[in-house]
């Protein structure tokens, strides 16, 4: 589903990542600071998985999607895959804090292997 996306409270980073198959920018990012006081907002099209980093010592992210939330049909993409390369701005990646799901995460390349994956193509 696609997701606009939005921080209503303090600052992050928003990624989004085309993972289509047969997409000629397959595994390529756009990412940007968004803040409540600027008040952009990234859209991610069906077909990219997204992410982000809060900046600030907290943050408040929305939303607004094309479809209904389904946690069973959830999966992730590691947040570091040298694969994609996204240039996060953290100084010591360390300090990372990551959720269960997040620390699971499989690289672009073995998440194209598996079946789900044909659900997105180009």
């Amino acid at each position: 589903m696609g997701k606009l996306m939005r921080v209503t409270y303090g600052s992050a980073f928003l990624v989004a990542v085309d993972i289509r198959k047969g997409s000629p920018s397959l595994g390529k990012w756009f990412g940007t600071e968004v803040s409540a006081q600027s008040k952009k907002q990234v859209w991610a099209p069906a077909g990219f998985a997204r992410g982000f980093f809060v900046l600030s010592d907290y943050a408040e992210l929305q939303y607004k999607c094309t479809g209904i939330y389904n946690s069973e049909a959830e999966s992730g993409i590691r947040w570091n895959d040298p694969g994609i390369g996204i240039k996060w701005p953290i100084s010591d990646p360390e300090l990372v804090v990551l959720s269960d799901k997040d620390k699971g995460a499989r690289s672009l390349e073995e998440w194209l292997e598996s079946p789900e994956s044909d659900n997105f193509r180009f």
